[in-house]
């Protein structure tokens, strides 16, 4: 065995193992390359193979035709061992044949250079294969350091992550899968995911394996996405999870599960505070409307009083007609009949009070948005014969039936009409009166109320649907307010404009739709 290194060199320079019986092709071999890299001769198989364990070298330049051992024989013992199996191997040999070659090739041999060697060919060849040698080390050096990053993300997400191979057994599982499922990797890997149970309903129901979410990904290939599923862990508990399970180019699939507990308990809480919230303005327009009831109160007693005194008259007459010998049917009939009518209009107003001032029930009904605003102008009569400001009705082209809160819409009607009244009560356009429409355009049913009051006075506007301010002397300050807040709870909108004339059109719509 003859074993040269050349000398000087830093020890990141390429080794290269030059192996012939002959000394001289050593020789000009080792002429050839001295230059360029490291080189260690050996004139015989076995120390080629003694010296391939030791040094690992990059490249090994091999002669087909020695005594001991030949070249073929070499190769198959270096790429039979895993320390050795790595190392390039180019054979040198005077055979011209292909057949030689193509046995090179199938034992392992990258390349082959015929003898007699020319310089100019073994540079080349030997300085490719370094490169590809040197390349090979750098990308296995960079797999190294990304299985190592993954392996690092993997640990630090939050998401659990399991890997299924296209059987359904489980191939990984990183930390926070396995503390939302409960399972250790060691207790699942190369197990069925369908023998873990995650899928399996409560009181031991079993799930089929074909019936999971993640079944339908690792062997049908479909991309599966849940936002919620209860999932059952290895302590029989059950946690909301959200999970998108992907199917994998080579097969199998990828879960991914999400831990959303903390999530659907926010999402309670604010289902809760919002129901407070939705409780608490019905409760403050409960009180709104009492209040306005409160201020039509004179109104309202003398619209009932009229026909309790006209019921009062005509039945002291039908007492006397009684009291005589010969009782007048006919005459009695009509007293009976005007009595009827006088109870009537009596009922009718106490009725519509009463509708107004309950408190809702929940849910919302299919109306004439038209019969909502009649029902309004019948409840502000009272009002508008007391101020002697009448109510004109009228509707504008064909108006869809909508989809509302009746009695809400009938609050923010009412409030508005009133507001136009008391802004005509000392007006001189009074006779007027207030016009109310009602029209459809871009998808909404819009209510106008148009008054030809005082208007609006000068940067008041952005303050109006402020709650608590107000522009009445003895106003609360909650009237638009609350009308504001009961349209944006329905999808709907309110607003105003100034009229040209004279006064003010304030106008709420709702969706059609």
């Amino acid at each position: 065995m003859n074993e040269e290194s050349k000398g000087g060199h830093a020890e990141d320079i390429e080794l290269i193992l030059l192996v012939d019986d002959n000394p001289v092709n050593l020789q000009i071999l080792h002429k050839t390359l001295e230059n360029s890299y490291r080189l260690l001769t050996a004139n015989g198989g076995e120390a080629a193979l003694e010296i391939a364990q030791k040094t690992r070298p990059s490249l090994i330049l091999l002669d087909i035709m020695m005594p001991d051992m030949d070249g073929y024989e070499v190769c198959k013992k270096l790429k039979s061992d895993p320390h050795t199996e790595n190392i390039a191997v180019i054979f040198l040999s005077a055979l011209e044949d292909s057949e030689a070659k193509v046995r090179g090739f199938a034992v392992g041999g990258v390349d082959y250079i015929a003898k007699p060697f020319q310089a100019d060919e073994v540079i080349a060849r030997v300085r490719n294969h370094i490169k590809i040698h040197q390349l090979e080390r750098q990308l296995a050096r960079r797999n190294i350091e990304l299985e190592a990053e993954n392996h690092q993300i993997l640990n630090a997400i939050s998401e659990g992550i399991v890997g299924l191979d296209q059987q359904g057994r489980v191939s990984m599982l990183n930390p926070a899968a396995t503390v939302i499922t409960g399972w250790s990797a060691g207790d699942v890997l190369g197990e069925k995911l369908s023998m873990l149970g995650l899928f399996d309903g409560d009181e031991g129901d079993t799930v089929a394996e074909e019936l999971t979410l993640p079944y339908r990904s690792y062997r049908m290939g479909l991309r599966i996405q849940s936002d919620m599923e209860l999932i059952r862990r290895r302590d029989n508990t059950f946690l909301p999870v959200a999970i998108v399970c992907t199917p994998r180019a080579e097969g199998g699939a990828v879960m991914v599960m999400r831990d959303i507990s903390e999530w659907m308990e926010s999402e309670e809480s604010l289902r809760l505070a919002r129901e407070e919230m939705d409780t608490q303005r019905q409760h403050v327009a409960h009180i709104e409307r009492l209040s306005t009831m409160g201020e039509m109160a004179a109104g309202i007693a003398h619209e009932v009083n009229q026909p309790l005194t006209a019921v009062a008259n005509y039945s002291r007459v039908a007492r006397r007609l009684l009291s005589k010998h010969h009782i007048d049917e006919k005459k009695l009939d009509q007293l009976l009949e005007k009595i009827d009518t006088q109870v009537v209009r009596a009922s009718e107003v106490v009725q519509r009070i009463r509708n107004f001032v309950k408190k809702p029930d929940a849910g919302v009904s299919l109306v004439d948005p038209n019969a909502v605003m009649r029902e309004v102008i019948d409840l502000v009569e009272v009002d508008s014969r007391v101020n002697d400001i009448a109510v004109h009705f009228e509707p504008v082209g064909d108006v869809p039936n909508i989809t509302m809160d009746v009695l809400r819409v009938q609050q923010v009607a009412l409030n508005l009409i009133r507001n136009a009244m008391d802004s005509m009560v000392e007006a001189e356009s009074r006779q007027s009166g207030v016009l109310v429409s009602t029209e459809f355009k871009q998808g909404y049913v819009y209510f106008n109320i148009q008054d030809s009051g005082v208007g609006i006075a000068e940067g008041t506007e952005l303050r109006l649907f402020d709650p608590f301010y107000s522009t009445k002397k003895d106003g609360m300050g909650i009237g638009l307010s609350i009308c504001q807040s009961i349209l944006h709870s329905l999808g709907g909108k309110i607003g105003f404009k100034r009229n040209q004339a004279a006064g003010t059109t304030f106008y709420f719509c709702l969706p059609a739709s």
